[in-house]
Protein backbone atom coordinates (compact mmCIF):
# COMPACT_ATOMS: atom_id res chain seq x y z
CA UNK A 1 0.00 0.00 0.00
CA UNK A 2 2.84 2.40 0.90
CA UNK A 3 4.45 1.63 -2.46
CA UNK A 4 1.20 2.53 -4.25
CA UNK A 5 0.96 5.85 -2.38
CA UNK A 6 4.53 6.73 -3.29
CA UNK A 7 3.85 5.98 -6.95
CA UNK A 8 0.56 7.85 -6.87
CA UNK A 9 1.89 11.16 -5.56
CA UNK A 10 5.06 13.04 -6.46
CA UNK A 11 6.32 16.38 -5.20
CA UNK A 12 5.68 19.17 -7.70
CA UNK A 13 9.32 19.83 -8.52
CA UNK A 14 8.64 21.00 -12.08
CA UNK A 15 7.84 24.53 -10.86
CA UNK A 16 10.84 24.40 -8.48
CA UNK A 17 13.10 23.55 -11.44
CA UNK A 18 11.66 26.33 -13.59
CA UNK A 19 12.16 28.99 -10.93
CA UNK A 20 15.65 27.66 -10.05
CA UNK A 21 16.86 27.94 -13.66
CA UNK A 22 15.35 31.42 -14.03
CA UNK A 23 16.98 32.50 -10.76
CA UNK A 24 20.38 31.98 -12.35
CA UNK A 25 19.36 33.50 -15.70
CA UNK A 26 17.86 36.64 -14.11
CA UNK A 27 20.87 36.87 -11.80
CA UNK A 28 23.15 37.28 -14.81
CA UNK A 29 20.76 39.80 -16.45
CA UNK A 30 20.24 41.90 -13.32
CA UNK A 31 23.93 41.99 -12.44
CA UNK A 32 24.89 42.83 -16.03
CA UNK A 33 22.60 45.90 -15.89
CA UNK A 34 24.23 46.76 -12.54
CA UNK A 35 27.69 46.64 -14.13
CA UNK A 36 26.49 48.83 -17.03
CA UNK A 37 25.14 51.56 -14.72
CA UNK A 38 28.25 51.35 -12.52
CA UNK A 39 30.31 52.02 -15.68
CA UNK A 40 27.97 54.92 -16.57
CA UNK A 41 28.65 56.57 -13.20
CA UNK A 42 32.37 56.50 -14.01
CA UNK A 43 31.91 57.38 -17.71
CA UNK A 44 28.49 59.05 -18.28
CA UNK A 45 28.97 59.16 -22.06
CA UNK A 46 28.40 55.37 -22.15
CA UNK A 47 24.64 55.98 -22.37
CA UNK A 48 25.39 57.08 -25.98
CA UNK A 49 22.70 59.76 -25.72
CA UNK A 50 19.96 57.11 -26.01
CA UNK A 51 17.14 57.95 -23.53
CA UNK A 52 16.29 54.34 -22.58
CA UNK A 53 19.96 53.57 -21.85
CA UNK A 54 20.44 56.47 -19.42
CA UNK A 55 21.28 55.83 -15.78
CA UNK A 56 17.89 57.12 -14.60
CA UNK A 57 16.06 54.53 -16.74
CA UNK A 58 18.40 51.57 -16.16
CA UNK A 59 18.87 51.97 -12.42
CA UNK A 60 15.26 50.96 -11.50
CA UNK A 61 15.56 48.14 -14.06
CA UNK A 62 18.65 46.91 -12.16
CA UNK A 63 16.98 47.03 -8.72
CA UNK A 64 13.83 45.31 -9.97
CA UNK A 65 15.84 42.65 -11.82
CA UNK A 66 18.06 41.71 -8.89
CA UNK A 67 15.37 41.96 -6.19
CA UNK A 68 12.25 40.63 -7.87
CA UNK A 69 13.57 38.65 -10.85
CA UNK A 70 16.68 37.06 -9.27
CA UNK A 71 15.66 37.19 -5.59
CA UNK A 72 11.97 36.58 -6.26
CA UNK A 73 12.58 33.54 -8.47
CA UNK A 74 14.96 32.14 -5.83
CA UNK A 75 12.28 32.54 -3.17
CA UNK A 76 9.50 30.93 -5.22
CA UNK A 77 11.84 28.03 -5.99
CA UNK A 78 13.05 27.44 -2.44
CA UNK A 79 9.67 28.07 -0.77
CA UNK A 80 8.02 25.50 -3.03
CA UNK A 81 10.88 23.03 -2.46
CA UNK A 82 11.06 23.45 1.32
CA UNK A 83 7.34 23.59 2.14
CA UNK A 84 6.70 20.30 0.32
CA UNK A 85 9.52 18.49 2.09
CA UNK A 86 8.89 19.86 5.57
CA UNK A 87 5.13 19.24 5.28
CA UNK A 88 5.52 15.98 3.30
CA UNK A 89 2.70 16.78 0.88
CA UNK A 90 2.52 17.84 -2.75
CA UNK A 91 1.98 21.56 -3.40
CA UNK A 92 -1.60 22.64 -2.83
CA UNK A 93 -3.56 24.24 -5.65
CA UNK A 94 -2.67 22.10 -8.68
CA UNK A 95 -2.14 24.35 -11.74
CA UNK A 96 -1.87 27.52 -9.60
CA UNK A 97 1.88 26.83 -9.17
CA UNK A 98 2.38 26.99 -12.94
CA UNK A 99 0.40 30.26 -13.01
CA UNK A 100 2.75 31.79 -10.42
CA UNK A 101 5.76 30.89 -12.57
CA UNK A 102 4.45 32.24 -15.88
CA UNK A 103 2.74 35.20 -14.19
CA UNK A 104 5.96 36.20 -12.40
CA UNK A 105 8.01 35.89 -15.59
CA UNK A 106 5.44 38.12 -17.34
CA UNK A 107 5.80 40.71 -14.54
CA UNK A 108 9.58 40.68 -15.06
CA UNK A 109 9.23 40.98 -18.85
CA UNK A 110 6.81 43.92 -18.53
CA UNK A 111 9.20 45.61 -16.08
CA UNK A 112 12.08 45.14 -18.54
CA UNK A 113 10.02 46.86 -21.26
CA UNK A 114 8.27 49.63 -19.29
CA UNK A 115 11.09 50.92 -17.08
CA UNK A 116 13.60 51.76 -19.86
CA UNK A 117 10.73 53.48 -21.70
CA UNK A 118 10.29 55.74 -18.67
CA UNK A 119 6.96 54.41 -17.40
CA UNK A 120 7.44 54.61 -13.63
CA UNK A 121 5.64 55.66 -10.44
CA UNK A 122 8.97 56.96 -9.13
CA UNK A 123 8.67 54.95 -5.89
CA UNK A 124 11.76 53.05 -4.73
CA UNK A 125 11.36 49.27 -5.34
CA UNK A 126 7.74 49.99 -6.40
CA UNK A 127 8.28 51.74 -9.73
CA UNK A 128 6.00 49.54 -11.82
CA UNK A 129 2.77 51.08 -13.09
CA UNK A 130 -0.69 50.02 -11.95
CA UNK A 131 -1.58 47.33 -14.56
CA UNK A 132 1.62 45.44 -13.64
CA UNK A 133 0.84 45.96 -9.93
CA UNK A 134 -2.49 44.19 -10.45
CA UNK A 135 -0.72 41.23 -12.09
CA UNK A 136 1.74 41.12 -9.16
CA UNK A 137 -1.24 41.00 -6.77
CA UNK A 138 -2.84 38.08 -8.65
CA UNK A 139 0.42 36.10 -8.64
CA UNK A 140 1.00 36.87 -4.96
CA UNK A 141 -2.50 35.82 -3.87
CA UNK A 142 -1.98 32.55 -5.79
CA UNK A 143 1.39 32.11 -4.06
CA UNK A 144 -0.28 32.60 -0.65
CA UNK A 145 -3.04 30.08 -1.47
CA UNK A 146 -0.45 27.48 -2.53
CA UNK A 147 1.83 28.03 0.48
CA UNK A 148 -0.79 28.18 3.23
CA UNK A 149 -2.82 25.44 1.55
CA UNK A 150 0.26 23.17 1.61
CA UNK A 151 0.95 23.99 5.26
CA UNK A 152 -2.73 23.41 6.07
CA UNK A 153 -2.78 19.94 4.47
CA UNK A 154 0.61 18.85 5.90
CA UNK A 155 1.18 15.30 7.15
CA UNK A 156 3.62 16.50 9.82
CA UNK A 157 2.13 18.08 12.97
CA UNK A 158 5.08 20.40 13.52
CA UNK A 159 5.55 23.51 11.34
CA UNK A 160 9.27 23.87 10.64
CA UNK A 161 10.77 27.29 11.44
CA UNK A 162 11.59 28.10 7.79
CA UNK A 163 7.86 28.00 7.04
CA UNK A 164 7.15 30.56 9.77
CA UNK A 165 9.53 32.97 8.06
CA UNK A 166 8.02 32.22 4.63
CA UNK A 167 4.48 32.74 5.93
CA UNK A 168 5.37 36.09 7.51
CA UNK A 169 7.13 37.19 4.32
CA UNK A 170 4.15 36.33 2.11
CA UNK A 171 1.62 38.12 4.35
CA UNK A 172 3.81 41.19 4.98
CA UNK A 173 4.75 41.69 1.32
CA UNK A 174 1.07 41.43 0.33
CA UNK A 175 0.10 44.19 2.80
CA UNK A 176 3.07 46.37 1.84
CA UNK A 177 2.33 46.05 -1.87
CA UNK A 178 -1.40 46.79 -1.56
CA UNK A 179 -0.98 49.83 0.70
CA UNK A 180 1.99 51.47 -1.05
CA UNK A 181 0.67 50.79 -4.55
CA UNK A 182 -2.67 52.52 -3.90
CA UNK A 183 -2.84 54.93 -6.82
CA UNK A 184 -5.22 56.76 -9.13
CA UNK A 185 -4.79 55.71 -12.80
CA UNK A 186 -4.46 58.42 -15.45
CA UNK A 187 -4.28 56.15 -18.48
CA UNK A 188 -2.65 52.73 -18.92
CA UNK A 189 0.90 53.93 -18.32
CA UNK A 190 0.48 56.71 -15.76
CA UNK A 191 -0.91 56.95 -12.23
CA UNK A 192 -0.78 59.24 -9.21
CA UNK A 193 -0.18 58.08 -5.64
CA UNK A 194 -3.20 58.01 -3.33
CA UNK A 195 -1.04 59.82 -0.76
CA UNK A 196 0.60 63.23 -0.88
CA UNK A 197 3.61 64.99 0.56
CA UNK A 198 5.16 63.64 3.75
CA UNK A 199 2.48 60.92 4.07
CA UNK A 200 3.52 59.59 0.66
CA UNK A 201 7.17 59.54 1.77
CA UNK A 202 6.27 57.80 5.03
CA UNK A 203 4.18 55.11 3.33
CA UNK A 204 6.89 54.63 0.70
CA UNK A 205 9.66 54.04 3.25
CA UNK A 206 7.45 51.89 5.41
CA UNK A 207 7.17 49.82 2.23
CA UNK A 208 10.79 50.27 1.11
CA UNK A 209 12.43 49.26 4.36
CA UNK A 210 10.08 46.33 4.88
CA UNK A 211 10.68 45.15 1.33
CA UNK A 212 14.24 44.79 2.61
CA UNK A 213 12.98 43.41 5.94
CA UNK A 214 10.57 40.80 4.68
CA UNK A 215 11.38 40.13 1.02
CA UNK A 216 15.18 40.30 1.38
CA UNK A 217 15.62 39.26 5.01
CA UNK A 218 12.83 37.19 6.57
CA UNK A 219 12.30 35.11 3.42
CA UNK A 220 16.02 34.43 2.93
CA UNK A 221 16.35 33.53 6.62
CA UNK A 222 13.78 30.81 5.92
CA UNK A 223 16.11 29.61 3.16
CA UNK A 224 19.05 29.72 5.59
CA UNK A 225 17.21 27.73 8.28
CA UNK A 226 16.66 24.85 5.85
CA UNK A 227 19.77 24.71 3.68
CA UNK A 228 22.51 25.28 6.28
CA UNK A 229 21.39 22.31 8.44
CA UNK A 230 20.91 20.21 5.27
CA UNK A 231 24.29 21.07 3.77
CA UNK A 232 26.12 20.75 7.11
CA UNK A 233 24.32 17.55 8.08
CA UNK A 234 23.65 19.07 11.52
CA UNK A 235 20.45 20.11 13.34
CA UNK A 236 19.70 23.80 13.86
CA UNK A 237 21.88 24.99 16.77
CA UNK A 238 18.97 26.22 18.93
CA UNK A 239 15.35 25.72 17.98
CA UNK A 240 14.26 27.91 20.89
CA UNK A 241 16.48 30.73 19.61
CA UNK A 242 14.95 30.37 16.13
CA UNK A 243 11.47 31.00 17.59
CA UNK A 244 12.66 34.04 19.58
CA UNK A 245 14.51 35.24 16.46
CA UNK A 246 11.34 34.95 14.37
CA UNK A 247 8.93 36.81 16.65
CA UNK A 248 11.41 39.53 17.65
CA UNK A 249 12.45 40.16 14.04
CA UNK A 250 9.00 40.39 12.45
CA UNK A 251 7.64 42.62 15.23
CA UNK A 252 10.58 45.03 15.24
CA UNK A 253 11.19 45.36 11.48
CA UNK A 254 7.82 46.96 10.74
CA UNK A 255 8.70 50.09 12.74
CA UNK A 256 12.17 50.88 11.36
CA UNK A 257 11.20 52.57 8.05
CA UNK A 258 11.36 56.23 9.22
CA UNK A 259 15.15 56.00 9.55
CA UNK A 260 15.26 56.58 5.78
CA UNK A 261 13.75 60.03 6.34
CA UNK A 262 16.04 61.62 8.96
CA UNK A 263 16.37 65.40 8.61
CA UNK A 264 13.34 65.64 6.32
CA UNK A 265 9.82 67.07 6.79
CA UNK A 266 8.79 63.89 8.65
CA UNK A 267 7.92 64.75 12.30
CA UNK A 268 10.97 64.45 14.55
CA UNK A 269 9.29 61.98 16.93
CA UNK A 270 8.56 59.63 14.01
CA UNK A 271 12.21 59.75 12.95
CA UNK A 272 13.19 58.91 16.55
CA UNK A 273 10.80 55.93 16.68
CA UNK A 274 12.40 54.59 13.49
CA UNK A 275 15.88 55.03 14.98
CA UNK A 276 14.99 53.31 18.29
CA UNK A 277 13.41 50.29 16.59
CA UNK A 278 16.38 50.08 14.19
CA UNK A 279 18.73 49.83 17.18
CA UNK A 280 16.53 47.17 18.82
CA UNK A 281 16.60 45.26 15.52
CA UNK A 282 20.28 44.47 16.05
CA UNK A 283 19.44 41.87 18.74
CA UNK A 284 17.13 39.51 16.77
CA UNK A 285 19.26 39.93 13.65
CA UNK A 286 22.41 38.81 15.41
CA UNK A 287 20.47 36.07 17.21
CA UNK A 288 19.59 34.59 13.82
CA UNK A 289 23.13 34.97 12.50
CA UNK A 290 24.59 33.24 15.58
CA UNK A 291 22.01 30.46 15.32
CA UNK A 292 22.95 29.81 11.69
CA UNK A 293 26.71 29.91 12.21
CA UNK A 294 26.61 27.82 15.40
CA UNK A 295 24.71 25.13 13.50
CA UNK A 296 28.22 24.20 12.29
CA UNK A 297 29.26 23.23 15.86
CA UNK A 298 31.12 19.94 15.49
CA UNK A 299 31.28 20.32 11.70
CA UNK A 300 33.60 23.30 11.19
CA UNK A 301 36.03 21.10 9.26
CA UNK A 302 33.45 20.83 6.44
CA UNK A 303 34.16 24.46 5.47
CA UNK A 304 37.59 23.38 4.17
CA UNK A 305 36.17 21.06 1.53
CA UNK A 306 32.61 22.26 0.89
CA UNK A 307 32.33 25.49 -1.15
CA UNK A 308 28.51 25.34 -0.98
CA UNK A 309 28.61 25.46 2.82
CA UNK A 310 31.12 28.30 2.52
CA UNK A 311 28.63 30.30 0.43
CA UNK A 312 25.96 29.80 3.11
CA UNK A 313 28.15 30.60 6.13
CA UNK A 314 29.91 33.62 4.59
CA UNK A 315 26.48 34.97 3.61
CA UNK A 316 25.61 34.94 7.32
CA UNK A 317 28.79 36.87 8.10
CA UNK A 318 27.67 39.57 5.67
CA UNK A 319 24.17 39.44 7.19
CA UNK A 320 25.66 40.07 10.63
CA UNK A 321 27.81 42.91 9.32
CA UNK A 322 24.93 44.57 7.42
CA UNK A 323 22.55 44.28 10.38
CA UNK A 324 25.13 45.97 12.61
CA UNK A 325 25.81 48.69 10.06
CA UNK A 326 22.11 49.45 9.38
CA UNK A 327 21.17 50.26 13.01
CA UNK A 328 24.39 52.28 13.36
CA UNK A 329 23.54 54.35 10.26
CA UNK A 330 20.03 54.96 11.64
CA UNK A 331 21.47 56.93 14.59
CA UNK A 332 20.75 60.55 13.72
CA UNK A 333 24.27 61.84 14.32
CA UNK A 334 25.78 59.08 12.14
CA UNK A 335 23.05 59.60 9.54
CA UNK A 336 23.95 63.28 9.33
CA UNK A 337 27.26 62.13 7.81
CA UNK A 338 26.08 59.10 5.82
CA UNK A 339 22.79 60.33 4.31
CA UNK A 340 22.83 60.88 0.52
CA UNK A 341 26.40 59.49 0.27
CA UNK A 342 27.75 56.30 -1.28
CA UNK A 343 28.12 54.84 2.21
CA UNK A 344 24.42 53.96 1.89
CA UNK A 345 25.15 52.26 -1.46
CA UNK A 346 27.94 50.26 0.21
CA UNK A 347 25.59 49.23 3.02
CA UNK A 348 22.84 48.13 0.63
CA UNK A 349 25.26 46.06 -1.44
CA UNK A 350 26.96 44.39 1.53
CA UNK A 351 23.47 43.08 2.31
CA UNK A 352 22.41 42.45 -1.29
CA UNK A 353 25.60 40.92 -2.71
CA UNK A 354 26.95 39.46 0.54
CA UNK A 355 23.82 38.19 2.29
CA UNK A 356 21.06 37.74 -0.32
CA UNK A 357 23.37 36.87 -3.22
CA UNK A 358 25.59 34.34 -1.45
CA UNK A 359 22.80 32.56 0.46
CA UNK A 360 20.85 32.26 -2.81
CA UNK A 361 23.86 30.86 -4.67
CA UNK A 362 24.59 28.36 -1.89
CA UNK A 363 20.94 27.26 -1.79
CA UNK A 364 20.77 26.88 -5.58
CA UNK A 365 23.99 24.85 -5.62
CA UNK A 366 22.42 22.52 -3.04
CA UNK A 367 19.09 22.36 -4.83
CA UNK A 368 19.84 22.17 -8.56
CA UNK A 369 21.71 18.81 -8.62
CA UNK A 370 18.85 17.17 -6.67
CA UNK A 371 16.30 18.50 -9.15
CA UNK A 372 18.20 16.88 -12.04
CA UNK A 373 19.07 13.56 -10.38
CA UNK A 374 22.73 14.43 -9.80
CA UNK A 375 24.82 14.00 -6.63
CA UNK A 376 26.50 17.37 -7.07
CA UNK A 377 26.97 20.22 -9.55
CA UNK A 378 28.64 19.40 -12.88
CA UNK A 379 31.86 21.12 -11.73
CA UNK A 380 32.58 21.61 -8.02
CA UNK A 381 35.81 23.35 -9.06
CA UNK A 382 33.68 25.99 -10.79
CA UNK A 383 31.64 26.39 -7.57
CA UNK A 384 34.92 27.01 -5.72
CA UNK A 385 36.03 29.58 -8.31
CA UNK A 386 32.61 31.25 -8.12
CA UNK A 387 32.86 31.55 -4.34
CA UNK A 388 36.22 33.33 -4.38
CA UNK A 389 35.34 35.51 -7.39
CA UNK A 390 32.10 36.65 -5.74
CA UNK A 391 33.63 37.20 -2.29
CA UNK A 392 36.59 39.23 -3.59
CA UNK A 393 34.19 41.23 -5.80
CA UNK A 394 31.95 42.06 -2.82
CA UNK A 395 34.87 43.20 -0.66
CA UNK A 396 36.26 45.49 -3.39
CA UNK A 397 32.78 46.90 -4.08
CA UNK A 398 31.72 47.67 -0.52
CA UNK A 399 35.13 48.91 0.64
CA UNK A 400 35.20 51.38 -2.29
CA UNK A 401 31.70 52.63 -1.46
CA UNK A 402 32.37 52.90 2.29
CA UNK A 403 35.50 54.97 1.73
CA UNK A 404 33.83 57.11 -0.95
CA UNK A 405 30.77 57.67 1.24
CA UNK A 406 32.62 58.76 4.37
CA UNK A 407 34.84 60.98 2.23
CA UNK A 408 31.79 62.58 0.57
CA UNK A 409 30.10 63.21 3.92
CA UNK A 410 33.22 64.83 5.35
CA UNK A 411 33.81 66.97 2.23
CA UNK A 412 30.21 68.20 2.10
CA UNK A 413 30.21 69.31 5.74
CA UNK A 414 33.72 70.88 5.74
CA UNK A 415 33.47 74.63 6.43
CA UNK A 416 36.04 77.44 6.22
CA UNK A 417 36.57 79.82 9.21
CA UNK A 418 34.34 82.38 7.48
CA UNK A 419 31.44 79.87 7.22
CA UNK A 420 31.73 79.12 3.50
CA UNK A 421 31.95 75.57 2.16
CA UNK A 422 35.52 74.28 1.80
CA UNK A 423 34.72 72.12 -1.24
CA UNK A 424 32.37 72.53 -4.17
CA UNK A 425 30.07 69.64 -5.03
CA UNK A 426 32.06 69.03 -8.23
CA UNK A 427 35.25 68.56 -6.19
CA UNK A 428 33.45 65.84 -4.21
CA UNK A 429 32.42 64.12 -7.45
CA UNK A 430 35.98 64.31 -8.78
CA UNK A 431 37.40 62.80 -5.59
CA UNK A 432 34.85 59.95 -5.83
CA UNK A 433 35.82 58.94 -9.39
CA UNK A 434 38.54 56.35 -8.57
CA UNK A 435 36.17 54.62 -6.13
CA UNK A 436 33.53 54.38 -8.87
CA UNK A 437 36.08 52.59 -11.06
CA UNK A 438 36.89 50.24 -8.14
CA UNK A 439 33.16 49.61 -7.64
CA UNK A 440 32.92 48.64 -11.31
CA UNK A 441 35.80 46.18 -10.87
CA UNK A 442 34.06 44.58 -7.87
CA UNK A 443 30.81 44.34 -9.83
CA UNK A 444 32.58 42.76 -12.82
CA UNK A 445 34.08 40.06 -10.57
CA UNK A 446 30.66 39.35 -9.04
CA UNK A 447 29.04 39.16 -12.50
CA UNK A 448 31.83 36.82 -13.70
CA UNK A 449 31.00 34.46 -10.84
CA UNK A 450 27.33 34.52 -11.83
CA UNK A 451 28.18 33.68 -15.45
CA UNK A 452 30.25 30.71 -14.21
CA UNK A 453 27.20 29.63 -12.19
CA UNK A 454 24.97 29.85 -15.28
CA UNK A 455 27.37 27.62 -17.26
CA UNK A 456 27.59 25.14 -14.37
CA UNK A 457 23.80 25.07 -13.96
CA UNK A 458 23.16 24.44 -17.66
CA UNK A 459 25.77 21.63 -17.73
CA UNK A 460 24.23 20.05 -14.61
CA UNK A 461 20.73 20.26 -16.11
CA UNK A 462 21.73 18.88 -19.52
CA UNK A 463 23.86 16.00 -18.23
CA UNK A 464 21.18 14.98 -15.72
CA UNK A 465 17.45 14.52 -16.13
CA UNK A 466 14.44 16.12 -14.46
CA UNK A 467 13.48 14.15 -11.35
CA UNK A 468 10.28 14.47 -9.30
CA UNK A 469 10.67 12.86 -5.88
CA UNK A 470 7.91 10.75 -4.35
CA UNK A 471 6.04 12.11 -1.35
CA UNK A 472 6.80 9.85 1.67
CA UNK A 473 3.94 7.55 2.55
CA UNK A 474 4.86 7.50 6.23
CA UNK A 475 5.70 10.54 8.33
CA UNK A 476 9.44 10.89 8.73
CA UNK A 477 11.95 13.75 8.80
CA UNK A 478 12.37 15.29 5.34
Amino acid sequence: MAFQNQKAELYNDTVVRQFAIMTVVWGVVGMLVGVIIAAQLAWPELSLGIPWLTYGRLRPLHTNAVIFAFGGSALFSTVYYIVQRTCQVRLFGGPLAAFTFWGWQLVILLAAISLPLGYTTGKEYAELEWPIDILITLVWVSFAIIFFGTVGTRKVRHIYVANWFFGAFIIAVAILHLVNSAEIPAGWTKSYSAYAGVQDAMVQWWYGHNAVGFFLTAAFLGMMYYFIPKQAGRPVYSYRLSIVHFWALIFTYMWAGPHHLHYTALPDWTQSVGMVFSLILLAPSWGGMINGIMTLSGAWHKLRDDPILRFLIVSLSFYGMSTFEGPMMSIKTVNALSHYTDWTVGHVHSGALGWVGLVTMGSMYHLIPKLFGQKQMYSMKAVEVHFWTATIGIVIYIAAMWIAGVMQGLMWRAINPDGTLTYTFVEGVKATYPFYVLRLLGGLLYLTGMIIMLWNTLKTATTGRAVNVAVPAAVAHA
